[in-house]
């Protein structure tokens, strides 16, 4: 996808995940729903335009779009306490190549040079590219919230039955 793509990507997907995780039931939450969408839209953009700092130098869609840079993102916060969302934008602008885009990325670059990708994607320049963006989004919004609300549960169950309660 190109710049537009991403950055729409990661404005919806951080309006939906703010209110997946702070839900507004009643009209006094609402500024709290707001507030959490504004916390996460920031980093989770930020992080979308990352990878394609590639298009200035190195090779597009490999010296960037990698598990290693992933990674990196995943463990900053753990090591200096802050950009807690950034890897969600760096995570979802790599889905959006692969599952967007007919063009596949380097997962495995500087290892492997091979692209990997899936045939849901239209070309760059399509103007269905749009469309795919949003239907991507919401995916990712979907298992995102399968994740918070599901997984937990899905956990205690196994912990129950682990314990034979």
């Amino acid at each position: 996808m190109n710049k537009k793509g991403h950055v729409l990507n990661a404005v919806l997907l951080s309006i939906g995940l703010g209110y997946i995780l702070e839900p507004a039931t009643e009209l006094s939450a609402v500024p709290e729903t707001l507030w959490t969408i504004v916390a996460i839209t920031v980093p989770v953009t930020l992080g979308a335009m990352v990878p394609d700092i590639d298009t200035a130098f190195g090779t597009h869609r490999k010296t960037l779009h990698n598990l290693p840079l992933l990674i990196g993102f995943v463990a900053f916060p753990f090591y200096f306490g802050n950009l807690e969302y950034v890897w969600i934008g760096v995570l979802t602008h790599y889905v959006l190549d692969m599952a967007g885009s007919r063009r596949g990325i380097a997962l495995f670059y500087p290892l492997l040079s091979t692209e990997y990708d899936l045939p849901t994607g239209v070309p760059v320049s399509s103007r269905y590219a749009t469309i795919v963006t949003v239907l991507v989004t919401g995916v990712e919004l979907a298992v995102a919230a399968a994740i918070v609300f599901d997984v937990p549960q899905w956990g205690l169950e196994v912990g129950r039955q682990t314990l034979g309660i």
